[in-house]
């Protein structure tokens, strides 16, 4: 299951695609325009700022914007700077403890190829898509 952080991280990338692309927004414009905590988004910001997704900049006319054009970022790479765990087994995740059972497993080729499905479905929807309201 996708954790709110996720949810909100996808809001926000989406509202700084649609809103304006050449100058920093304002966390508060963010907030107020998607109905979310400013405090809650600080936490979530730090985490995509970390991921150089975007960038930020104190002070009169700062804000956040993206680092790049909304076309080069994909669901996946934003869940996952969010925090997210896409893999659905723990033996699955990156950088996972290797399992003794995995040579074993009757069930690791089923895990696999689900984690493939959801893996290729998120990194092929784009911030563009979902912000220009694309079928996916």
């Amino acid at each position: 299951m996708i954790s709110t952080k996720g949810r909100y991280a996808l809001r926000l990338m989406i509202d700084l695609s649609m809103y304006n692309q050449e100058n920093y927004v304002p966390l508060k414009d963010i907030s107020m325009r998607q109905g979310i905590s400013e405090k809650y988004m600080e936490i979530i910001i730090k985490a995509l700022v970390n991921n150089k997704l975007i960038k930020g900049l104190r002070g009169k006319g700062g804000g956040y914007k993206l680092t790049r054009d909304p076309s080069e970022y994909t669901v996946g790479e934003i869940l996952e700077a969010a925090g997210e765990q896409l893999a659905p087994v723990a033996c699955l995740l990156p950088n996972a403890e290797p399992c003794s059972r995995k040579n074993n497993c009757p069930t690791i080729a089923m895990w696999q190829k689900y984690n493939d499905i959801t893996h290729d479905y998120f990194y092929g929807i784009t911030l563009a898509d979902l912000a220009e309201n694309e079928p996916v």
